[in-house]
């Protein structure tokens, strides 16, 4: 969805109901965003409110290459990004913690918010180089000067990512691990 030039004017006028407008249009997508990056949705809602600050104090910054849209989304994945720099104790993912991966069992329905909920029980690390480079489309390279890592280590964690994802949904029998990645 994109937004008109007069509405851009309105925004960077800082319009509140311009604002609210914009919120109310793209609040769930960019929710959604934040949602794979957070480990709970009270952390994503926060990172959604951060992120929306964002938008409404940089909108002068958006040049109209590209789309909007796409612009207000690096926005949530930065914010999400500095939100775990900030939160994160450790960069190094241990295997205690990589093999802790929900062992319950569950009913569950064939669709995208079952494997999202799947992502989600990935190690903080893990689970952002995966969202990062299997969904949000960033090279590794990328990615290492996002988290402060090594293109190697994002390869790792993203290839340790998909190993425990297979690992779970075989485990599950939902999934044919290989239709979905």
């Amino acid at each position: 969805m994109e937004v008109s030039i007069d509405f851009l004017d309105r925004l960077m006028n800082e319009e509140r109901t311009a604002q609210h407008s914009l919120y109310r249009m793209f609040s769930s997508r960019m929710f959604g965003i934040c949602l794979r990056y957070a480990p709970n949705p009270d952390v994503a809602k926060d990172i959604l409110q951060d992120g929306f600050v964002k938008v409404f104090t940089s909108i002068h910054s958006f040049r109209s290459q590209g789309s909007f849209e796409g612009w207000m989304r690096r926005i949530m994945v930065n914010t999400a990004l500095e939100y775990h720099r900030q939160y994160s104790y450790s960069k190094e993912v241990t295997l205690d913690v990589a093999e802790g991966i929900d062992g319950g069992s569950h009913e569950t329905e064939h669709d995208y918010t079952f494997f999202l909920d799947v992502v989600a029980k990935l190690p903080d690390q893990y689970r952002l180089v995966f969202n990062l480079y299997a969904i949000e489309g960033y090279s590794h390279k990328e990615i290492a000067a996002m988290l402060s890592i090594t293109e190697s280590t994002s390869k790792s964690n993203f290839s340790r990512a998909r190993s425990l994802l297979r690992k779970e949904l075989e485990r599950l029998n939902v999934y044919s691990y290989d239709e979905l990645l």
